[in-house]
C-alpha cells in the first residue's frame, strides 16, 4: 500500500453533506465528493491485508479491485485509477451514491476499528473522472452481425447492454416507460440520484451503438415471439415489481398507497412532467410501512413535501446498535442503519403489527390500529393489551417486493414454456458455467432482480455483466472454438 502505516494515522471521514435545514427544501443532491487530498489520506488507510475480503464474494459483487485503486488515489494516479474501477464496474456513479458498502462491512480493517471509506472513495473516483472529460465512449472495432435485445433497462439491463454492445453485438433495449433507467429513473429519489448522472452515460452507451426503444412492454405493445424472431438471443432484466400487500380489514381505503405509485410521482414533477392527483404527503400524517430503503427513501419524499409528521414502522425487532454476533466479519451485519432520511426526521417503530386501517365516511383512510408484538422460535406474538392507534391521511406500504409482474411479458414466456422458481421468479442457472443465465427457453436468458429477486443495485450490474459474458459465449461459441484451433 501507499503508506502501510495509515490505518493507524488517519481517522475515517464521511462525505460532506448540505445542513439538514437547508437540504430538505429541495430535491437535489446534497452530498459531496472527497477533495482530492482527502480521498489520498482516505485512501492510505487500506492496509495491507494479505487478503482484501473487501473485493471477495463476501465484499463486493461486481468484484472491484479496491486496494488497487486506493493505492492508486494515494500515489495520484487517478485516471489509472478511474480505469481500474471502470474495469469492473460499468456503472461506478451509481454504487458509489446507492450501495449500502458490504465491501466497508468486509474491510479487514473493521475487525477493530472504522472500516476504509470506500464507497466515498469510489464516488470521489468515478465524480472526478466525469469532470475531467476522462470517461469516454468504447465502441467496437468490429461488430460480430449479431442481433441482441434485452428487455428492461434498470442496472441489471443496462451493464448487460454495454458489454454485449463492447463485444461487438448490435443491442437494442426495450423499456415499458417514457424514458431509460428502470428503478433508478422511478423509484430512486433525485436527492440520492439526480438523473442527469443516468443521461449522460445512456449518451455514452448510444455512441458505443446501444439502440433505446422506450414506451414499449414487450408482451403488451409487442408480442414476445416477435422479438425472438427479430434477435440472435434475448435477456430478461426487468426488475421484480410486484410488491408485498398487506391484507388486512380497511385496505380498500383511500389514501393507502405502494410505495412504487408514490416515489415515481415526484421523480416526475422534479423532471417537469405533470401528473395528474399527484399523491403527497403535503400537511399529513404520514405512516410508512416497512423499514427498509424502500420506506426511507418515502421519509425524504414526505419531509421534501411538507407532511405534518411521519412514522415509520417494522415488523421486525429493532437491530443492535453494532454488529450482531450472528453475523460476524466479514459478513453483512445485523446492525442498525439510520440514512439520511432517518436523520432528517421521521418517528421509528419496530416490532409493530398493523392490525387495521381505520377510515372516515368518505372511505378515505385516518389512522391505523397496531399492536406491539414479540418473536418466539421465529414466531410472531401479539403483546395482548399492547394496543395502540397511529393518525394517517397517507399511508405508504414498502414492505418489500415478491416476484416480476405476471401480465404480459412474462405469462407469455410461460406459455410458451418458460420455467419459473419456487418464488416465482424467472428460473436461469447460476454460476460461472457454460449454460449461466440461460433459462428453459432457447436463446432467453435472464439476469437481475427478474431471476435472483428483489436485490441491490451492484447485484443487478453484476448479474447484467455476467450474463452479457454467458450470452457472448454461447451465441459465438463456435468462432471462439474455431479461433482456438
Amino acid at each position: 500500500m501507499g503508506k502501510p502505516t495509515g490505518f493507524m494515522e488517519f481517522e475515517r471521514l464521511s462525505l460532506p453533506k448540505e445542513p439538514i435545514e437547508k437540504r430538505v427544501k429541495h430535491y437535489k443532491e446534497f452530498e459531496s465528493s472527497f477533495t482530492q487530498e482527502e480521498a489520498k489520506v482516505q485512501g492510505a488507510r487500506c492496509m495491507d491485508c494479505g487478503i482484501p475480503f473487501c473485493h471477495g464474494n463476501t465484499g463486493c459483487p461486481v468484484e472491484n479491485y479496491i486496494p488497487e485503486w486506493n493505492d492508486l488515489i494515494y500515489k495520484g494516479h487517478w485516471r489509472e485509477a478511474l480505469d481500474n474501477l471502470h474495469s469492473t464496474n460499468n456503472f461506478p456513479e451509481f454504487t458509489g451514491r446507492l450501495c449500502p458498502a458490504p465491501c466497508e462491512s468486509a474491510c479487514v480493517l473493521g475487525i477493530n476499528a472504522n472500516p476504509v471509506s470506500i464507497k466515498a472513495i469510489e464516488k470521489t473516483i468515478i465524480d472526478l473522472g466525469f469532470s475531467s472529460g476522462w470517461v469516454k465512449p468504447r465502441p467496437p472495432s468490429e461488430l460480430t452481425g449479431k442481433k441482441l435485445a434485452v428487455i428492461g433497462s434498470g442496472p441489471a439491463g443496462l451493464s448487460c447492454a454495454q458489454q454485449l454492445a463492447r463485444f461487438g453485438h448490435s443491442v437494442t433495449v426495450y423499456e415499458k416507460n417514457d424514458k431509460i433507467g428502470g428503478l433508478l429513473r422511478y423509484g430512486i429519489p433525485d436527492f440520492k440520484l439526480e438523473k442527469h448522472v443516468i443521461d449522460r452515460r445512456l449518451e455514452q452507451m448510444s455512441v458505443e451503438g446501444v439502440k433505446f426503444i422506450t414506451n414499449t412492454n414487450v408482451g403488451v405493445d409487442i408480442p414476445v415471439k416477435e422479438i425472438l424472431n427479430q434477435y440472435d438471443a434475448i435477456v430478461l432484466a426487468g426488475g421484480s415489481e410486484q410488491p408485498r400487500d398487506i391484507s388486512i380489514p380497511g385496505r380498500e381505503l383511500k389514501g393507502i398507497h405502494f410505495a412504487m405509485e408514490y416515489l415515481p410521482q415526484q421523480n416526475r414533477i422534479n423532471a417537469g412532467e405533470t401528473v395528474p392527483n399527484q399523491i403527497t404527503a403535503t400537511g399529513k400524517n404520514v405512516v410508512i410501512i416497512g423499514g427498509g430503503d424502500t420506506g426511507s427513501d418515502c421519509v425524504g419524499t414526505a419531509i421534501r413535501q411538507g407532511a405534518h409528521s411521519i412514522t415509520q414502522i417494522e415488523l421486525l425487532p429493532q437491530p443492535p446498535d453494532s454488529r450482531s454476533e450472528l453475523t460476524p466479519w466479514p459478513y453483512w451485519p445485523l446492525m442498525l442503519r439510520s440514512s439520511s432520511s432517518h436523520e432528517e426526521g421521521a418517528d421509528r417503530k419496530w416490532s409493530v403489527n398493523t392490525k387495521e386501517f381505520i377510515g372516515n365516511a368518505n372511505g378515505e383512510v385516518t389512522g391505523l390500529n397496531c399492536m406491539e408484538i414479540k418473536m418466539e422460535n421465529g414466531n410472531i406474538l401479539d403483546i395482548t393489551g399492547s394496543d395502540f392507534n397511529l393518525p394517517a391521511e397517507l399511508v405508504l406500504i414498502a414492505a418489500g417486493f415478491i416476484h416480476p409482474g405476471k401480465n404480459g411479458l412474462i405469462s407469455e414466456l410461460v406459455e410458451m414454456g418458460l420455467e419459473l422458481d419456487q418464488r416465482d421468479n424467472v428460473k436461469a442457472e447460476f454460476g460461472d458455467q457454460k449454460n449461466a443465465h440461460s433459462t428453459s427457453l432457447d436463446k432467453v436468458y435472464a439476469c437481475g432482480d427478474m431471476r435472483r429477486g428483489q436485490s441491490l443495485v451492484v447485484w443487478a450490474i453484476s448479474e447484467g455483466r455476467k450474463c452479457a459474458e454467458a450470452v457472448h459465449k454461447n451465441i459465438m461459441a463456435d468462432e471462439i472454438e474455431e479461433a482456438a484451433a
